[in-house]
């Protein structure tokens, strides 16, 4: 049906409740009995992981320019929040604390992602929630008393968000709008911070809306940002900020745009689906699709590799191949490989398989599958020593990134992640691996394997009586009557894991 101009420019109208008003319901209704035990439990080990992630990812020399450069406009003890990891002076506002802090949990290409809707739910979540916290205390201590957040508190509107966030990456068909070239995690990600934020303020429904609608209109950011700038790190970063600026604005009364997910014209499905060449080009209902059944939280992935996702399945073909031909893939040997192919699907085709170019950067060769492939053929192993400076322009490396090319290919089975990688030797031999899906998602990290990751990263910059205490804090989030426990452990120096 044709619409008027005057139809056109004005908010759309429905008889029942859309998506946005649904889920603006859902958020302060949800309460954490209604959680069933194995999704808190998991959603305790996501928290790990993503504290895990921030601490490593405190002093990398890309983290270290961005503190220096927001410390430069906004100075040390100009606000209530910390940057983690730098010590109890470091205290900003909170919408540059959870910049920063989100910076550091993106910094190594170590943090979680959603297998359905990729986004790195931990980075827009931590340090917004953290944030908050620590800014309501400072407010209310000022008035006399001082406001606590519970550990019950943060895990309830923590799982809210990793709801959230997958739920509107779904309603634009999720990884496809990687091939659109939008980095999905910070067009994703505004929303869920903005609603787990609101559940940690106590917002009624009208002032979620007005939150999801300022939020949605700072959605942004391009992929292009994969080919080696220091922004890559930062995107969620904007996203966390942008979110809790938006809850912020509407408990202060500011109003937003309404119905902002499903309003026809100018509405966030409406333009992010655009060009993306799907019918429908959006599906809106799946924001609030089977809420409290299907448990997105369960989609959240850990990783095993520091390197972006797509590259994962990578890793593993070459793993897989160092297993089953272990004389021919001996160092010594890989001389002997003439090529490499790589074939896999047009999601990970576009994100992750292009060129790589000498010299790069760490953010370029993480988000590279050859060049990934690489690493892991010499070095057997994709962690954050790979991605050193001094490690970046290896001659060994360089010679086999010259021979890899990668392919797209859509019909390599119904795995998500499937890709095929095929050697060729000098000698005409061939070998070849594939797999449906990576490692952290089939199968998943279990949850002691999270743990052991945990430990394995911090145990070079955490002493074991910090780490013990903060591992024992988060598993047992339900019990910390105040998470300015778990802050203070989180603030003091860490030494970089790259030193």
């Amino acid at each position: 049906m044709t619409r008027t101009t005057a139809e056109a420019a004005s908010p759309s109208s429905e008889k029942a409740p859309g998506p946005t008003k649904q889920l603006c319901n859902w958020i302060p209704s949800i309460s954490l009995d209604q959680v069933p035990d194995e999704v808190q439990t998991r959603a305790k080990h996501i928290l790990l992981d993503g504290i895990a992630t921030l601490l490593v990812g405190a002093h990398l020399p890309w983290s270290e320019t961005a503190v220096r450069t927001v410390f430069s406009f906004e100075p040390p003890g100009s606000g209530a929040c910390n940057v983690f990891g730098w010590g109890s002076e470091t205290k900003i506002t909170p919408l540059q604390a959870a910049l920063l802090n989100s910076t550091f949990i993106q910094g190594f290409e170590l943090d979680d992602w959603h297998s359905e809707a990729p986004l790195h739910s931990n980075s827009l979540l931590i340090p917004s929630l953290l944030a908050v916290a620590q800014h309501e205390a400072s407010v209310s201590s000022n008035s006399g008393g001082r406001h606590i957040t519970s550990g019950k508190d943060l895990l309830l509107a923590a799982i809210v968000g990793y709801e959230i966030g997958p739920r509107v990456g779904l309603a634009l068909y999720g990884p496809n709008i990687l091939s659109t070239g939008w980095h999905s995690g910070t067009v994703f990600g505004p929303p869920a911070v903005a609603g787990a934020v609101s559940k940690l303020l106590g917002l009624n429904p009208a002032q979620i809306e007005d939150a999801m609608g300022t939020a949605c209109t700072q959605a942004c950011g391009l992929m292009s940002a994969q080919f080696g700038s220091d922004a890559k790190r930062m995107q969620h970063g904007f996203a966390a900020r942008n979110g809790l600026m938006g809850a912020l604005l509407a408990r202060g009364g500011y109003s937003g745009i309404k119905n902002v997910f499903e309003e026809p014209y100018g509405g966030f499905l409406e333009q992010f689906s655009k060009g993306n060449g799907k019918t429908p080009s959006f599906l809106p209902d799946e924001i609030v699709k089977n809420l409290e059944v299907d448990w997105k939280t369960k989609g959240v992935n850990m990783k095993p590799y520091a390197s972006m996702a797509a590259t994962h399945p990578t890793v593993d073909c070459v793993r897989i191949l160092q297993e089953r031909h272990s004389e021919r893939f001996k160092d010594s040997n890989l001389d002997e490989i003439k090529s490499i192919t790589l074939e896999m699907g047009s999601d990970a085709f576009h994100h992750g398989g292009f060129q790589a170019t000498r010299p790069t950067t760490a953010v370029g060769a993480q988000m590279a599958c050859m060049y990934v492939a690489a690493t892991q053929l010499v070095d057997r192993q994709v962690l954050p020593p790979q991605f050193a400076k001094q490690s970046l322009d290896r001659n060994e490396i360089w010679s086999l990134v010259d021979k890899t090319r990668c392919v797209q290919n859509d019909n390599l089975g119904d795995g998500k992640f499937a890709q095929r990688m095929t050697v060729e030797f000098a000698d005409g031999e061939t070998a070849t691996a594939e797999v449906q899906n990576a490692r952290g998602v089939d199968p998943e990290l279990s949850n002691e394997e999270v743990v052991t990751k945990w430990r394995d990263l911090t145990k070079d910059i955490l002493d074991e009586e910090r780490r013990k205490k903060i591992e024992e804090l988060v598993l047992g989030l339900e019990t910390c009557e105040d998470v300015d426990a778990l802050i203070e452990l989180l603030t003091p120096v860490v030494p970089s894991v790259l030193a």
